[in-house]
């Protein structure tokens, strides 16, 4: 009689690779890798079923240190090649890992059409609002002002935000994260893998090189607590270290304005709720930003469809069971051929 012995429980360090990870000494980056190397385990995810591609920049590197497939492919393309992966192996798990320049500058037209065509894979965007690997030049996300090799005086450019630019493009899922947020980013992760569909996951990440502290106000331990707003579907928005502080819709207008519970006659119950079907409420959460207001972590928004790549491969079966066997000779001549001497 044989006697099956289940397979052991696949633990974080299996889904790293032998390769050694070489980013800058305190990057963010080391603290993504590691989350997603957890989030994996949590999963137990198979590896020969997983697939890490990416772009160009700091980011790129990720799929080298993931022991699973991968393509490091070229500067803006990850969504492209990405979509053709998964056209081409539906049972394939896709991940696609880029940074905000290469997202949302030469990338940002394919990152457009993954989300619109809700192709069913994961999409992290690592933001540190700056170029890394080309010696921090200002990227789509930087913020006016910003002094940098190719903005010397200050940018004028008024910055991406890409939650909003997720949403407008038609995006199913929008999450937000902190790569120091070991706790929080896994859980992350792991509900944009359980969606159907595009997930859109912007990481705040912190070049330690040529843009640290960017995120400080809102991620350093002394200030996270008053300036986080750890949304959570059917829970009201209440942030704050004594938990007393709260969203609401401003009387007679729409917009958002933090008010104090237990003040001014102000409850709970006045605080909205978090709904993450809701795409309007998401709208206006990802357009909260400091001082004034808290910035929104968590699922901002969830709502699946159909998914691209589910639509096509129907279509597909469809167009079979209709035209039969295809005959490939046939078709390249049934139109008019020529004969070239």
């Amino acid at each position: 009689m044989n006697v099956q012995t289940p397979p052991e429980k696949l633990t974080a360090k299996d889904y790293a690779s032998d390769q050694e990870v070489r980013w800058c000494p305190g990057c963010g980056d080391y603290a993504i890798v590691r989350a997603m190397q957890k989030t994996l385990a949590d999963l137990q995810s198979p590896p020969e079923k997983t697939v890490f591609v990416s772009g160009i920049g700091c980011a790129a590197r990720f799929p080298y240190y993931m022991a699973t497939y991968g393509f490091h492919t070229i500067h803006g393309r990850a969504a492209s090649l990405a979509t053709g992966v998964k056209l081409a192996n539906p049972d394939l798990d896709v991940w696609v890992i880029s940074g905000d320049g290469d997202s949302l500058s030469i990338g940002g037209n394919h990152l457009m059409h993954v989300l619109r065509r809700n192709v069913n894979l994961q999409y992290i965007l690592f933001n540190n609002e700056i170029y890394g690997l080309t010696k921090g030049q200002y990227s789509p996300t930087s913020r006016l002002g910003t002094r940098s090799p190719s903005t010397p005086l200050g940018s004028v450019d008024a910055p991406v935000n890409p939650a909003s630019f997720a949403l407008g493009c038609g995006a199913k899922f929008v999450a937000r994260s902190i790569d120091s947020s070991q706790k929080h980013l896994p859980e992350v992760f792991a509900r944009a893998h359980t969606h159907q569909g595009a997930s859109f996951v912007e990481v705040f990440q912190n070049c330690i090189v040529y843009n640290d502290g960017v995120y400080s106000s809102f991620t350093d331990k002394g200030a996270a607590e008053d300036n986080q707003l750890i949304v959570e579907h059917g829970k009201p928005l209440v942030f704050g270290k004594e938990r007393d502080k709260g969203i609401r819709l401003k009387p007679g207008a729409m917009e958002l304005e933090v008010v104090t519970v237990g003040k001014n006659g102000i409850t709970v119950g006045d605080v909205l709720v978090h709904d993450e079907t809701n795409k309007l409420a998401a709208t206006l959460l990802v357009e909260m930003a400091r001082p004034a207001f808290p910035v929104a972590i968590g699922v901002l928004y969830c709502n699946p469809s159909e998914t691209y790549d589910g639509a096509v491969r129907n279509q597909v079966e469809l167009a079979q069971s209709k035209g039969g066997k295809p005959d490939l000779n046939a078709l390249m001549r049934s139109g008019p051929t020529w004969t070239v001497d």
